[in-house]
């Protein structure tokens, strides 16, 4: 067992304060990371807050996690003490039921173990995240970060890079394809520069222009305002792809509308209600489809591809004790794009 210093929601209402806790002590087939960045999700604010059920508490959120390992287990083949990891959204799962044999261990059958929230296989204790000075992980769900790589601006790519780089993968985004990313936030901004290394035409689509020069930056070829007036109608039929990362309520038809047949829309974002018409879907031949992070085979593939494409977060790094103004600043879209805890503040 080894004590950490931590940052840590204590209830729903109560803001991250200092903690200190044990992890567990380094098993056979573990390692221990030290951790030096860790990125802030939204995630991570809905599981505080306990806007989600089953808040465990006292919670230590962060699953965007970069760091150097500083030992292994007796049986550990993959990693040794120095190497640069990496850890994403997921710590452990069945590793027997169809969906871990296929590598989609965020759809275990038996449930995968969250980074933090999740129950540990073995202890039954709580899974700690990453906002927090080091980390006990199965050498299995760890990740190796290319060399080169900033690795402040590498964290956010374990749960914002992959969430968008596997529904562009899967649904075959590639050159010369028109694809449009619905919200310029965490998981928006990655998008944009994904697709546009994966050679597609991009648009940002977003309800005003507080965005256009942002997008432009980013890469994008386009921007959409959908708060003109006739904006959809106007753009109907016009992508291959949809990429929807959006959280907020909003109406689905609308979106689809600007899908060519047989055209594809993918939603990562999950919004509390979105009305859906059967039509749009059945008289053009569309798909409408969801997509959750990305499994750990996956994961390491979208980094070496990040690293070849030279794809990073765009973030601003903040000491630990600025977490609960992170946390107020990111509800109101104050950040460009992701806040990232440099973990040495953690003292």
């Amino acid at each position: 067992m080894s004590l950490t210093h931590s940052y840590a929601a204590q209830s729903a209402t109560s803001p991250l304060t200092p903690w200190t806790f044990e992890r567990r002590a380094v098993g056979p087939n573990d390692v221990s990371i030290k951790i030096h960045y860790c990125g802030v999700c939204h995630s991570d604010i809905h599981t505080a807050r306990g806007e989600w059920s089953g808040t465990k508490y006292p919670i230590v959120p962060g699953h965007e996690i970069v760091g150097t390992v500083t030992a292994v287990g007796a049986a550990v083949k993959n990693w040794k003490v120095g190497d640069t990891v990496g850890v994403g959204c997921i710590v452990d799962s069945c590793r027997e039921c169809a969906s871990c044999k296929e590598d989609q261990e965020q759809f275990c059958e038996n449930g995968m173990t969250g980074t933090y929230n999740g129950i540990e296989r073995g202890t039954g204790h709580t899974t700690q995240g990453g906002y927090s000075q080091h980390i006990v992980v199965d050498e299995n769900y760890v990740l190796r970060i290319p060399a080169g790589m900033p690795l402040d601006r590498t964290a956010p790519l374990l749960c914002a890079g992959i969430t968008t780089y596997s529904p562009l993968r899967k649904y075959g985004v590639k050159a010369g394809m028109k694809v449009a990313i619905v919200g310029l936030g965490g998981l928006g901004h990655m998008g944009v520069k994904i697709a546009k290394a994966m050679g597609a035409h991009v648009t940002v689509v977003s309800h005003s222009d507080k965005k256009r020069d942002d997008a432009k930056r980013l890469g994008a070829d386009d921007f959409l305002n959908t708060g003109e007036a006739g904006a959809f109608r106007a753009n109907a039929k016009r992508f291959d792809f949809i990429l929807d990362t959006v959280s907020a309520e909003h109406d689905y038809n609308s979106y689809l509308m600007m899908v060519k047949r047989g055209g594809t829309m993918v939603v990562v974002g999950i919004p509390p209600a979105s009305p859906l018409n059967p039509s749009m879907l059945v008289m053009q031949q569309r798909c409408l489809a969801g997509s959750l992070i990305g499994g750990i085979a996956e994961t390491q593939e979208m980094l070496d591809f990040c690293a070849e494409h030279q794809v990073f977060s765009d973030i601003e790094v903040i000491p630990a004790s600025m977490i609960n103004e992170a946390y107020e600043r990111m509800l109101k879209s104050d950040v460009r794009y992701r806040f990232v805890i440099d973990s040495a503040t953690l003292g």
